[in-house]
């Protein structure tokens, strides 16, 4: 991967929580930064804070927002990371009880959308030896109650990361797990209360920044665990 200031990133899901905070410490690597949500309003004052180019819209069901995101990078995308997911339906249910009608949204989002995102850029992350960047969740190695359409969905994600890795050798590609976070995301899931324990998504932003730039084998990693090694290339 290249290391001057023309690397150039694809961020979903960037106008909150951990999207918004790697994108922070991108921006501040000297990444050029391209920006998706489903907010415009939120989006646009991130991307302007962070000299962003951005595109506001929804990753899932809209194949053609898909496409209009990796040509904004005018066929040059270094990175790319699928951060934008859903838990599905609220409150979440155990399997018993779960609304399988709301599944398909969580599996299109949380894994046919950063698989077909991967296709769009791949052409270009091989020609720069760039890299993907795919949020994962512990949801997808624990039994946790009431997680099964999320964790599921985040497993598969995890094992599509593992085959394109395979597949793709000159890609990097890592399915990340950044840890609780206090977040909208986990408040939906566990309460307000309960996520204010955990802490700020910028703590693992500023570790996954750090995998990117050294850039380990691909793979499935947890980011509190992570140590670059000695010699990491950046």
């Amino acid at each position: 991967m290249n290391t001057n200031e023309s690397r150039t990133a694809v961020i979903t899901g960037a106008s909150a929580g951990l999207g918004e905070a790697l994108a922070e410490q991108l921006a501040g690597r000297g990444w050029n930064l391209i920006l998706t949500a489903r907010g415009e309003e939120r989006l646009a004052k991130v991307a302007e804070r962070l000299d962003a180019r951005h595109l506001a819209g929804n990753l899932a069901w809209d194949r053609a927002h898909r496409e209009r995101l990796i040509a904004l990078a005018e066929g040059r995308v270094d990175l790319l990371v699928n951060n934008a997911s859903t838990l599905g339906e609220l409150p979440m249910r155990r399997l018993a009880e779960a609304d399988l009608e709301v599944w398909p949204e969580v599996y299109e989002l949380n894994v046919r959308v950063p698989l077909h995102l991967a296709q769009l850029a791949l052409p270009s992350l091989r020609e720069q030896g760039g890299a993907i960047v795919n949020i994962t969740s512990d949801a997808a190695t624990g039994p946790y109650e009431t997680w099964g359409a999320y964790g599921s969905s985040k497993a598969a994600l995890d094992q599509l990361s593992n085959v394109l890795a395979a597949e793709e050798p000159d890609v990097r590609v890592w399915a990340i797990d950044p840890g609780e976070m206090h977040t909208r995301m986990l408040a939906d899931a566990v309460g307000e209360e309960e996520s204010a324990q955990a802490p700020p998504p910028s703590e693992a932003a500023a570790l996954i920044a750090a995998i990117i730039e050294s850039r380990p084998a691909g793979g499935r990693i947890e980011a509190r665990y992570f140590e670059p090694p000695r010699g990491a290339q950046e």
